[in-house]
This record gives C-alpha cells, sequence and structure tokens, in this order.
C-alpha cells in the first residue's frame, strides 16, 4: 500500500473517534536538523516548515525534531533514508566517509566567492542534476542548499595575503581542508572547538577556522585574537535540505514543487540573514582593535588555485566526487572564476 494510502486509512479511522489532528494532513512527514529552535538556522528552518505548510493548503505537516533529538547529527542521513525519518536538514560534510564526493556539496573548499555563486551553480551549472545522482544513490533526494555564506579565518598575527599563510598554526576540521591549507604552507591542526581557546593561550595554535564573523563575535574568539578575513573565500559550508526518495516519489508534482520552491525561499532567506550579521558585527570588531582583512581577487585566486590541486586528489577517488568537481570546474570557468 503506498504510504499516501496508509496515512489516509489511518485519518478515517482517527475520524471515527474524534482524535485527528496528528494525521488531518495527506503527508504527515518527520524531519530533523542539528540547529536548535533558538538559532537563527533553526528559526530559519521553521519558516521552511511553515512555507511548505501554507503553500500546501494544509496537505503537509512538517513536525521537526530540532538539535538531533532524534539520532546524532552524522546518523541523520542514514536515518531518512532508512525510514526512520522522512528527511533531514544536517549537511552532507558528515558523509564523506560514505563517498568522497559529498565533500563537494557540503563545502566546495575555495570554489567561490559568495553564497550566490554557489546557488548560481546549483541552478544553472548542473549541481542539482549531479547532486541527486550522488543522493539517489543512497536512497534520498536532494531538494536544496541553505548557505549562511562565507566563513572566516580568525588569528593573532596578520593574515593578509597567502604569504602570511606559510607556518601558520590553526585549528581546522579534518578533511580537505588540512590538505589545501597544507599544501599552501600553512600547519592545520585537527581539534574540537571545546579545545580551540586553551590552545591559544598556551600558544599551541595561532589561531582558528570556526565559522561566520558574527557567530566568531558570539562564542567570544576576538577577545583572544584580534585578526580575522572577512568577507570570507576559503569555506563556505551549506546544509541540506533531503528527503527519503521514495517518500519523494510518493508525493505529486505539485507538492514536489512547494518543497523546491520553499527550499529556495530558505536558501535566499539564510544567505540574506548571515550576510546582515556579519555585517553588523564589523563596526564593533574594528572599534576593539580587531583588522579585518578583504583579500585581493590576484590573492583569491592563489587560494583558489592551491584548492584546485587538492580537489584532484579528492576526485580521483570516486567517479560520483569526479563528476562533481568537473561540474564545478565547468561553471567557475563560464562565470570567470577560474581559467
Amino acid at each position: 500500500m503506498k504510504r499516501t494510502s496508509i496515512l489516509k486509512v489511518a485519518a478515517i479511522a482517527l475520524l471515527a473517534t474524534g482524535t485527528t489532528s496528528a494525521f488531518s494532513a495527506e503527508f504527515n512527514l518527520r524531519f530533523q536538523t542539528h540547529y536548535t529552535p533558538e538559532q537563527l538556522s533553526g528559526k530559519l528552518a521553521q519558516q521552511f516548515i511553515d512555507n511548505v505548510n501554507v503553500m500546501s493548503g494544509g496537505r503537509v505537516e512538517i513536525e521537526m525534531f530540532y538539535a538531533s533529538s532524534v539520532v546524532p547529527s552524522v546518523e541523520g542521513f542514514d536515518a531518512a533514508a532508512s525510514g526512520v525519518l522522512d528527511g533531514e536538514m544536517h549537511g552532507a560534510a558528515y558523509l564523506t566517509g560514505k563517498n568522497p564526493a559529498f565533500q563537494f556539496v557540503g563545502d566546495p573548499m575555495g570554489g567561490y566567492d559568495t553564497p550566490w555563486q554557489l546557488y548560481e551553480f546549483l541552478y544553472h551549472g548542473g549541481g542539482l542534476e549531479a547532486a541527486n545522482e550522488l543522493y539517489n544513490q543512497h536512497g534520498m533526494q536532494f531538494v536544496g542548499w541553505w548557505a549562511g555564506g562565507q566563513e572566516t579565518m580568525s588569528s593573532s598575527k596578520p593574515l593578509a595575503g597567502p604569504d602570511d599563510l606559510k607556518d601558520w598554526k590553526f585549528r581546522s576540521p579534518p578533511g580537505l581542508e588540512t590538505e589545501i591549507f597544507a599544501q599552501m604552507g600553512a600547519s592545520p591542526i585537527v581539534m574540537d572547538f571545546t579545545e580551540v581557546f586553551t590552545a591559544l593561550e598556551t600558544g599551541i595554535i595561532d589561531g582558528a577556522d570556526y565559522s561566520s564573523l558574527a557567530n566568531n563575535v558570539g562564542i567570544g574568539l576576538y577577545d583572544q585574537v584580534k585578526h580575522a578575513t572577512f568577507p570570507g573565500f576559503h569555506s563556505m559550508p551549506a546544509d541540506h535540505v533531503t528527503v527519503n526518495l521514495d517518500v519523494w516519489n510518493s508525493f505529486p508534482d505539485d507538492i514536489k514543487r512547494i518543497f523546491e520552491v520553499a527550499s529556495q525561499a530558505l536558501a535566499l532567506q539564510t544567505s540574506m540573514a548571515f550576510d546582515i550579521a556579519n555585517r553588523e558585527a564589523v563596526p564593533g570588531l574594528i572599534a576593539n582593535g580587531v583588522t579585518l582583512y578583504d583579500w585581493s581577487e590576484e590573492d583569491r585566486a592563489a587560494f583558489r588555485a592551491g584548492a584546485q590541486q587538492a580537489w584532484d586528489s579528492w576526485a580521483d577517488k570516486t567517479p560520483e566526487a569526479r563528476k562533481l568537481v568537473d561540474a564545478h570546474r565547468a561553471f567557475q570557468k563560464k562565470i570567470g572564476l577560474i581559467d
């Protein structure tokens, strides 16, 4: 029996008892995100839910489980693929162990200068099709991205250009980033972010890659370090909206379109909200003696060239990774980011 039929039968049964509220919709879905309801991203996820519900005329109800309350964040994708959840809003960065290709959906590091270029690749550069070739293999439908924008590198010493990366010791997440920065002469050190403040105080590291400028302000990072890149350029992680493939295939075309349009609205609102928050943080940082470095086009190009070398080593790992890297490169050439 199809999923929609099961739900309709359940709704009819409950009508007889007068307790229909939980099953009044045509599609009752369970999603999970790693964000809390209080975080900006959690509030944006709720907007997405509201948009889907309103645009569907109440036919779709999404119950969101915040703060990874059903399964750990790293297991959200598998939980949705297996039917424990119907969808999830984490990110592909958790999935590189399944296939290195997920790196180029989660964060094509050094690839783009703005989230708008990232979205252009997705909708006009073949990114959506390439991503779904990968996701469908794992029983999932990739619906869209929601990217907060460029992340910032923070340091106790200047980061004015590529030369300042030489011998720069910094906290780095594992994976592709460590390879890119090592190739450029830096000394990335993988550690949990809870260790960063002590490592800075003791001189084990000179800086850290953590998050956006505004988020870094929020955790007090610039109480310890007084140099940062802004706008950033090295990393632009994107969370995704995904749906179990069987569930997705059970949707009529209008519901699929509603999810797609709601995901685009989520992307727009996310990038705008974080851009505003970052820019609002700038005057206070400058007043408190923090120096911000906006790398030149030439310096960004030098970093991108270094990143491309690391991309190749990852692209050679699987055919899916190669396909996504080739798609990114074709689009980068199209918009003049690489030759």
